[in-house]
């Protein structure tokens, strides 16, 4: 690798500690090249990205970074997963270490805060962007549907008054 790839490689993991929510370190040593496509492929599924750099690279590219304090966890066999989701990447990463045990959660970032491996493990425990958008919308959504089975309650009580009324008459 030639002067300016590495300076491309150092642009590129730049853009990705400062974009990302959250950016998990996990050791790799040991995954086959299968069980590295499968991890990408459920990553891509869930909106991040794996990426392997070398440690060195990812350390330069960390300076002046708001999650700079991750470069100590970089040595040996690294891999990054990220994704702008704040949650989404520790989530796919936690349930693929889950199955495999090769693969080792050293830490991470989440913006500016340092994560070890108990606040990576808490982060993915926490409800991603799309279930957190769902609920906010049911609890918008239940005070209208509790009026409108108030508001249509009394026409249906009246209905089932004059239905009986009328079963009384027939017999």
């Amino acid at each position: 690798m030639d002067r300016a790839q590495k300076e491309k490689v150092v642009e590129e993991l730049g853009q990705i500690f400062e974009s990302s929510g959250v950016v998990v370190v996990a050791h790799y040593e040991g995954l086959t090249v299968a069980e590295m496509q499968v991890l990408r492929a459920k990553m891509r599924a869930a909106g991040g990205a794996v990426r392997v750099a070398k440690n060195r690279l990812a350390k330069i590219a960390l300076e002046g970074k708001p999650c700079e304090s991750i470069g100590n966890l970089l040595s040996g066999m690294t891999v990054l997963a990220y994704s702008e989701d704040p949650v989404a990447a520790a989530k796919v990463v936690e349930d693929f270490a889950k199955d495999n045990k090769k693969l080792v959660i050293l830490g991470g970032a989440m913006g500016s805060s340092a994560l070890d491996r108990k606040g990576v493990e808490a982060v993915a425990k926490m409800p991603s962007r799309e279930e957190l958008i769902s609920s906010i919308a049911a609890c918008i959504g239940a005070p209208a549907s509790n009026l409108a089975g108030a508001i249509g309650a009394p026409a249906s009580n009246i209905a089932g008054i004059l239905s009986t009324i009328e079963d009384r008459q027939a017999a």
